[in-house]
């Protein structure tokens, strides 16, 4: 029970720590609103046009294949981690050979398709 109560505890002190930021950031913080601090930020570019133009069908595909591969790559970290610590490594190798392998057949997949492609 104490351990439970230990970690509700550190969740309750970081949220008010959060929460108590935020709200003096708020109360303190400088109120000097100009036209150049209010107008849309567009790295560092003045903006032009509408902003509800329509983007290419690749920019999704690009960002969505992004986040797909760097999630799997994720599940590669702790594998190596405990991977001196596997009793059987040969089959501990094949199997993320394996796993490259299926992430390489997609990567070529989505290139074949032109996923990647700009237009």
């Amino acid at each position: 029970m104490t351990d439970t109560l230990a970690v509700i505890l550190i969740i309750l002190f970081a949220l008010a720590m959060s929460g108590g930021m935020v709200l003096f950031s708020a109360l303190l913080g400088p109120r000097r609103k100009t036209k150049r601090k209010t107008s849309p930020y567009e790295c560092g570019v003045k903006p032009v046009g509408d902003a509800r133009h329509h983007l290419s069908i690749s920019y999704y595909m690009v960002a969505m294949i992004f986040i797909l591969f760097d999630i799997e790559v994720i599940f590669m970290y702790p594998w190596a981690v405990i991977f001196l610590d596997m009793s059987p490594k040969l089959f501990a190798f094949i199997e993320m050979a394996l796993f490259i392998l299926i992430l390489l057949a997609g990567y070529l997949y989505a290139w074949k398709k032109g996923a990647l492609e700009w237009d």
